[in-house]
């Protein structure tokens, strides 16, 4: 039991499965978005947070969401948060989620990955075991929206924000990490859609056409 969390009723989590909590960031201005909130924005009759909301809910019992404007979705009807730390970014959203999730790691994603896949996630799972960080390497790139943190992070997250540290990657050097290889990663889409963050209206409208052309459901 995380002994950070607020208490709250504790879920059912699955045999041989840590005690995982989804977490989804929802915050952000979306400047190049055009300043909407691109969480609401839909594809495919479906908002971006609703597609990688259903995607959790397949391999999670408790999903958490970080907001500090719950009022935008509590159609979703899922616990919210505001940052405990505002402007602090996804560092500061990773924070206040490891901090308010009951299970004692946390799958951290964005709200715009609306490609999100349940298989890879539960691959993920499989192999926390005993380290702090589960994340994904793509080429020289690690995915830290698309990776299980550990709570024992929290006292090295909040070094860092005290240090006015916002790069969620700088906690990587402090923990135990786990990398899933790329390789492993392509087994389940080639195109390694499931890390994406749409950012763009052309990056939404490509998106639009991908669900029309092989839907996603």
């Amino acid at each position: 039991m995380n002994p950070y969390a607020d208490e709250r009723i504790e879920p059912v989590y699955a045999p041989n499965i840590p005690a995982i909590t989804g977490i989804v960031l929802a915050g952000g201005e979306s400047r190049r978005m055009g300043g909407v909130n691109k969480a609401l924005l839909r594809i495919a009759g479906l908002t971006m947070i609703e597609r990688v909301v259903t995607a959790l809910q397949q391999v999670f019992p408790e999903i958490i969401v970080v907001t500090n404007h719950p009022e935008d979705f509590r159609f979703l009807n899922l616990p919210m948060f505001p940052d405990i730390r505002s402007g602090c970014g996804s560092l500061g959203g990773l924070y206040t989620g490891l901090k308010r999730c009951r299970g004692d790691f946390g799958f951290l994603v964005g709200c715009d990955m609306p490609f999100l896949d349940p298989a890879p996630i539960r691959f993920m799972t499989e192999r926390v075991n005993d380290h702090d960080v589960v994340i994904p390497r793509i080429g020289e790139h690690l995915e830290p929206l698309h990776a299980i943190y550990s709570i024992r992070c929290i006292p090295h997250i909040e070094g860092l924000l005290d240090r006015g540290d916002l790069k969620i990657i700088d906690i990587l050097d402090q923990v135990d990490v786990f990398e899933i290889s790329e390789t492993d990663l392509r087994c389940f889409d080639e195109n390694l859609r499931f890390v994406v963050n749409l950012n763009t209206r052309a990056e939404l409208e490509e998106a639009r056409r991908v669900f029309r052309d092989s839907p996603i459901t």
